[in-house]
């Protein structure tokens, strides 16, 4: 079976570099399971089908690495990466840090045209059929809320961790029916945001995040 089999018909959206067009693609198949766990992810293989020299393939590899969906091994070669409980536990430690520290920042500079943005998102979310969609979705609404903190670097940090965890969020979404708790987790952050309480808000954010990361890591082991 050609397990490769239709990625160079994803879209590419806006323009990137090669290696990120590349890393974007097989991202976007590794999160919605048609490259799965253990697949070996050959670049002379890739580099035939997406029409590149190697160069790009291995640094799109590496991209991929960084963000723990790809493994590499100096012998084996690049293998989409284990479904992984620690990873699981690490991403969303990290993503609960991070985006304490943006949500605080960014909540007393909120305007309410991006506040009615995201609830917008949630309802999207409501609406969406296509599985591939709630992961960008999801991220979207998080970002949305953080988008007024001020500090890019931070941002950029969050964005890195929501895309290392993005399959996850879609297992979480759809194979463990976990949609409709997490958009009730949401919509209790969104209101809370609306009535700039901090406290509050953090509060959910952290149960939120602390909910979704216990319910990933007992499915999985």
């Amino acid at each position: 079976m050609d397990r490769l089999g239709g990625l160079t018909g994803a879209a590419m959206g806006k323009p990137m570099t090669a290696a990120d067009r590349v890393a974007d693609i097989l991202r976007e198949a590794i999160a919605k399971g048609s490259l799965t766990a253990g697949t070996p992810l050959r670049q002379d293989e890739l580099a035939t089908r997406f029409g590149f020299s190697r160069m790009p393939i291995r640094d799109a590899l590496r991209l991929l690495e960084a963000e723990g969906i790809v493994s590499i091994h100096p012998t084996r070669g690049a293998f989409v990466a284990k479904m992984d409980a620690v990873e699981i536990a690490e991403i969303y430690a990290v993503r609960g840090l991070l985006e304490a520290e943006a949500l605080r920042l960014s909540l007393p500079r909120l305007g309410e045209e991006t506040l009615k943005e995201a609830g917008a998102v949630l309802d999207q979310i409501d609406a969406e059929s296509d599985v591939g969609r709630w992961g960008t979705l999801n991220r979207t609404f998080h970002l949305a809320l953080y988008g007024a903190c001020g500090n890019a670097r931070l941002l950029a940090l969050i964005d890195a961790q929501h895309k290392a965890g993005d399959r996850y969020v879609r297992i979480l979404l759809s194979s463990l029916d976990y949609r409709a708790r997490s958009q009730t987790e949401h919509r209790k952050l969104l209101a809370a945001c609306r009535k700039r309480d901090t406290e509050r808000a953090l509060t959910w954010l952290a149960r939120h995040l602390q909910d979704g990361s216990r319910t990933l890591v007992k499915s999985i082991r």
